[in-house]
């Protein structure tokens, strides 16, 4: 027996007047409405209606127990309301992994607005270069660098490339001369980041790979300082101590007001292919179907 049904059957049947009249709203029979009815009554021990052959009136415990189910099935309906503005409005505890400098210099500024839109959702974000696993650390979304690892359940979207930019300061420049061709790289200090063990670009410390009109031109690469932190090998360049390699993300502003300047315009540099990470069946819920289409928005090709 359906409980919310049978109340709210017999609610219609209160205030139609008929049996008649609740089938009609009910879009049900007559039979059945009766059915309802004797269904409830038998439940309940006690008479809800004393029916004749021309009317129907409540019995006393009738019309309390009317009074309730309105209250009862009043709540049902804004409980109901609730789940559906819970499914509609992202809300809740985010969590999201992305690489540091990526995270730092594009996803944090760019969480200000994410925030504005969808002021319920709480956002926990870890930022770091290791390939955290996405469903053992408890994470919604993971941005990657690199070819996603295939995985059963993960949805991997692709984001833009993750370029990078080779560069220096106008006074180092100015010292050692630019470099017109990557053979001439040989000759300057080259700022080279410390890829952790097991990286696929470790060999960036020590080569740098430059497509151009002569094909793929690798160059050996050395300097007074090797870094595994982004963000310290800008400052070492801004200051002056030799050519970087660096992610566009990072040194577009120097670029654009000319703190460093870019070289070897000519060729092309690697790039790695950057995803979104979630778990397909968890797509459904607000607060991560928002943040994708939000990061797509943003970032995708």
């Amino acid at each position: 027996m359906d409980v919310l049904l049978a109340m709210s059957v017999y609610v219609q049947v209160v205030e139609k007047g008929s049996l008649t009249a609740a089938a009609q709203q009910c879009s049900m029979s007559t039979t059945m409405v009766g059915n309802h009815l004797r269904a409830l009554e038998q439940r309940l021990g006690v008479s809800l209606l004393q029916r004749t052959t021309r009317r129907q009136r409540l019995t006393e415990f009738g019309a309390q127990y009317y009074q309730r189910c309105v209250e009862v099935l009043g709540l049902v309906d804004a409980a109901e309301r609730l789940a559906e503005q819970a499914q509609a409005e992202p809300s809740g505890r985010l969590r999201i992994t992305a690489p540091l400098t990526f995270g730092v210099e594009r996803l944090a500024p760019a969480l200000a607005e994410y925030n504005l839109r969808y002021p319920k959702v709480r956002l926990d974000v870890v930022l770091s270069n290791q390939r955290l696993d996405l469903l053992e650390n408890g994470f919604d979304l993971a941005i990657r660098l690199g070819n996603p690892d295939p995985a059963n359940g993960v949805i991997a979207r692709p984001l833009e490339d993750y370029t990078l930019t080779i560069c220096a300061a106008p006074d180092y420049l100015a010292r050692r001369g630019v470099p017109l061709h990557p053979a001439d790289l040989t000759r300057h200090e080259c700022l080279a980041f410390a890829y952790p063990a097991g990286d696929d670009w470790r060999s960036v410390e020590k080569e740098w790979r430059l497509q151009g009109p002569e094909g793929e031109v690798v160059v050996p690469v050395s300097g007074a300082l090797t870094l595994n932190s982004s963000s310290g090998l800008h400052q070492a360049a801004r200051a002056g101590m030799g050519i970087v390699m660096m992610p566009d993300a990072l040194v577009a502003e120097d670029l654009a007001c000319g703190r460093l300047m870019p070289l070897l315009g000519g060729y092309r540099l690697p790039r790695r292919p950057m995803n979104l990470l979630y778990a397909s069946d968890r797509y459904r819920l607000p607060k991560i179907r928002s943040f994708v289409e939000f990061a797509l928005e943003h970032w995708a090709h």
